[in-house]
């Protein structure tokens, strides 16, 4: 050990009459211990907010969405069969997408009107499992043989609004309907519901009804037209090359679409505020940073003799330099150290027991979920020693300019 770091070690046992310099020392400790594990807690709690919210998202949402300009597109057997062979494409499903109304007993609301293919869906969409899927294909088999009205999957929130639940018949407005000698009318026909989904999110479960693909064409007279196709990856991450991939073998007028692009406003939006919270929760730690340096300029000034003589025993600058700053980032890997582990501690028994409620009425969960990863802690690590590395040198450089002669004349 040098004497540089030999030294630095003693003046962090401060004695009986530098009681002050070690209370805030002791302080300066806690202060980034605080605000370590304040920035880890809150940063694992928001990762976990955004990855509970992308998996509720991709459990309603495909990873990728291919569509045509200016129109739906009858020829989508032959696109389905080229993304289905494409690499990194688990599976594939045509949709159909408008906006309808939905009418009964208890009254009317808005909502969007999916048409799917049940058979390949559920590989597709992991909120609906497969007993609505089944009932839906079951009804719609029934439907051709005995003529039985067709099935709908509603989201358990807009059935709510509706007073609907299993079973119960609901009619199926859309504006494309035909002329007649009254005016135009819409199109109506009645619909029973087969399956309820819920995903957590109340845009999706009060706003989505589902409905067979062979429906959804017949109602809103599109014969053998889709509006696109979803495709689900195997790699989220990598899903905006396999949607450049497919538009480039597939050609002009098809374009597509993927998850990211598609909640761009939302994950923009949790990514900026995960910043400014960094931000904001770093200043605890810049607090902390003053006691640190406010304790080496004391220690400066208490040392100054000891300074004078170790200069002229022939200590150089950047000795005295090394000495001052190895006690401010003792004490800054001190608090560090302590602020990782009480994070990490902390952000097990949130996870664990999760003792914090929400108003359910307000989010669209109950507990703080909470990810918390090696990434995020080790940027936090590092930017708290950065801080306290920052704290020290003002302190040092005015120890290592120091006059010996004068030190020890005034000393």
């Amino acid at each position: 050990m040098s004497f540089e770091y030999f030294i630095g070690g003693r003046y962090l046992r401060a004695k009986q009459k530098e009681t002050f310099i070690s209370l805030i020392t002791m302080l300066s400790i806690a202060g980034v211990t605080v605000g370590v594990m304040a920035l880890i807690v809150v940063i694992a709690v928001m990762a976990g907010f955004e990855s509970d919210l992308k998996n509720r998202i991709l459990g309603i949402e495909s990873h990728v969405v291919i569509m045509r300009h200016g129109s739906p597109f009858s020829d989508y057997h032959r696109i389905l069969n080229h993304v289905v062979n494409t690499n990194g494409v688990e599976a594939a499903t045509p949709f159909i997408y408008t906006q309808i109304m939905l009418r009964s007993s208890s009254g009317v609301s808005g909502a969007v009107l999916r048409g799917i293919d049940p058979e390949s869906a559920g590989r597709v969409i992991k909120v609906i499992d497969g007993s609505p899927l089944l009932n839906l294909e079951k009804m719609h088999q029934g439907k051709d043989n005995t003529g039985s009205v067709p099935g709908v999957i509603l989201g358990k929130e807009l059935a709510k609004n509706l007073g609907l639940g299993m079973g119960d018949a609901v009619y199926l407005i859309s504006s494309r309907g035909m002329i007649s000698p009254m005016g135009y009318l819409p199109a109506m026909k009645r619909f029973q519901v087969v399956g309820l989904f819920e995903s957590g999110m109340y845009e999706y479960d009060g706003s989505l009804a589902y409905i067979h693909i062979r429906d959804a064409q017949k109602i809103l007279h599109m014969e053998n037209s889709v509006t696109g196709i979803e495709v689900k990856v195997n790699d989220i991450y990598n899903a905006r090359h396999i949607a450049d991939k497919i538009v480039a073998d597939v050609g002009f007028p098809y374009w597509a679409r993927d998850w990211m692009q598609m909640n761009h406003n939302l994950f923009s939006a949790l990514k900026l505020e995960k910043t400014v919270m960094f931000i904001i929760l770093a200043l605890i730690v810049l607090v902390a940073a003053f006691n640190i340096a406010s304790t080496l300029i004391m220690m400066v000034m208490g040392k100054t003799r000891d300074i004078a003589i170790l200069k002229a025993m022939g200590a150089m600058d950047s000795s005295i330099r090394k000495i001052f700053i190895f006690k401010g980032m003792i004490i800054g890997f001190m608090g560090t150290s302590l602020g990782v582990c009480l994070g990490f501690i902390m952000c097990k028994l949130l996870e664990k027991y999760k003792f914090i409620e929400l108003p359910g009425d307000v989010y669209y969960i109950s507990t703080l979920p909470v990810r918390l990863e090696a990434l995020d802690v080790f940027i936090i690590a590092a930017a708290a020693m950065v801080i306290c590395f920052v704290a020290t040198l003002y302190p040092a450089r005015q120890a290592s300019k120091l006059n010996p002669v004068e030190a020890i004349r005034y000393g």
